[in-house]
């Protein structure tokens, strides 16, 4: 049987989407990249704003057309939409023959044999979205790179005003411990370099389990394995940056310094709103002690423009936070009105130019922020992960400690000795060009 995998959405569902296929290898069955010439057909979706909800429909409508135009017997819509809107698909996407929950990975391989015997009957296997599947730690990295996701946790307890996350992936639980090194072993056996530590929330790791915040913990175990280089941690609420934490960012060799804080919004009476567990003086207060403990620490962050009730005084709050932190790395979502989530209800929502139009100014600020800080890295010396080499330009791409994959910028190296992806090279920065440097072997 010949299988056609689809993964969207964030890193978290990669994570996810790399254990269905090591189960479904183990099976026997063949993965193959021609959508026409597949058996069966996997979408791994999202629903966590309206335009990741649009885009798993939209695939699913275009793999259902392989039912008559190619050989695919089964379609299988999987993860967040296919949980939080099971009865939809079975009325509006009628070829979707088999759905799986955002907890049911290990479900997958029984279902398609069961979607195969029913004959177009739907097959569901919506397990409880509180119930932690046992991660395969055989699963082999999709990233095409020579980085890997490790989720340190499912789910959230956090419960923000506009996140449907705690309803579709329930409350937070911490893998345990020896489950993520047996993994993260099993990656860097097999060619992975940097780890890259996500959940919904990573600063809580452990405490479920432990009864105590254990990230700390985790990464001091994690830099034992022989053969990695990175360890890079995302998602880290600042309310819940502890000592420990941080001291271990600072002395451990292999993590990196570099910290994802999520904080949303610069106005207190928009986080109150948002249900948010800090406010804007705590946030400046945080973002002042990391980078005095660790001077060369990056710090990234994301907002969100047009939250329901946002006042031009509110956005005001948002920008001044924004050029005075002058984080090294921002992202920017215009609000999205999710239903069954309590900003969903709230009065005054806020037209979709206003949002739009107030996240273009927060991006116009920080390329500014961006630009500058990236000119002041010319002359320094780095070591950088080589991650290709564009052939017509005749330069590799690399990446600094400073930038995770994908949502970061690059370096680009000239040089006259032949590199190899997955190679550490140390890199002195001759030029800067927008978010990207420009570099040459030191």
């Amino acid at each position: 049987m010949k299988i056609y995998f689809v993964s969207l959405g964030c890193d978290k569902n990669l994570v996810d989407s790399e254990m269905m296929i090591a189960g479904l290898r183990k099976a026997g069955y063949q993965l193959i990249d021609e959508e026409a010439l597949a058996d069966v057909i996997v979408v791994n979706t999202c629903c966590f704003i309206g335009d990741a909800k649009e885009e798993s429909i939209n695939t699913l409508l275009a793999m259902a057309s392989y039912k008559e135009e190619g050989c695919c017997r089964l379609l299988v819509a999987a993860g967040c939409l296919a949980q939080r809107y099971h009865k939809e698909i079975q009325e509006e996407i009628p070829e979707v023959d088999v759905i799986i929950g955002t907890t049911g990975y290990e479900a997958l391989v029984p279902a398609i044999e069961e979607g195969l015997q029913k004959n177009g009957q739907v097959t569901e296997h919506l397990e409880s979205i509180d119930y932690l599947p046992e991660p395969d730690v055989t699963r082999d990295s999709m990233s095409g790179g020579y980085f890997a996701y490790l989720k340190i946790a499912e789910g959230c307890n956090k419960c923000c005003t506009y996140c449907v996350i705690p309803k579709v992936r329930g409350k937070y639980r911490s893998v345990p411990m020896e489950n993520l090194l047996a993994q993260a072993e099993h990656l860097v056996r097999n060619g992975a370099k940097e780890l890259i530590l996500v959940a919904q929330e990573t600063t809580l790791y452990g405490a479920d389990l432990y009864g105590k915040k254990s990230l700390p913990a985790l990464l001091r175990s994690l830099s034992e394995i022989s053969g990695l280089k990175w360890i890079r941690i995302l998602y880290c609420y600042p309310e819940e940056i502890t000592s420990e934490l941080i001291d271990a960012v600072k002395t451990l060799p292999k993590v990196c310094h570099y910290l994802d804080i999520p904080i949303q919004h610069g106005a207190d009476s928009v986080l109150r709103r948002m249900g948010r567990r800090t406010n804007r003086a705590e946030i400046i207060q945080m973002v002042q002690r990391l980078r005095r403990d660790i001077p060369d620490i990056v710090l990234r962050t994301t907002l969100i423009t047009g939250f329901p009730g946002e006042t031009k005084e509110e956005f005001e709050e948002l920008k001044s936070l924004v050029q005075e932190l002058r984080f090294d790395r921002l992202g920017v979502f215009s609000y999205s009105q999710e239903e069954d989530t309590p900003a969903a209800e709230m009065a005054d929502q806020v037209e979709e130019e206003v949002k739009e139009e107030r996240k273009d100014q927060i991006m116009q600020l920080q390329q500014q922020i961006a630009f500058e800080k990236s000119r002041e890295q010319i002359g320094r010396v780095f070591e950088v992960i080589i991650e290709g080499k564009l052939l017509k330009e005749g330069v590799y791409i690399a990446r600094t400690y400073m930038d995770a994959p994908d949502v970061d910028g690059y370096v680009f190296v000239e040089s006259d000795w032949n590199l190899i992806s997955g190679d550490f090279v140390e890199v002195r920065i001759t030029g800067a060009d927008g978010y990207d440097l420009i570099g040459e072997i030191a």
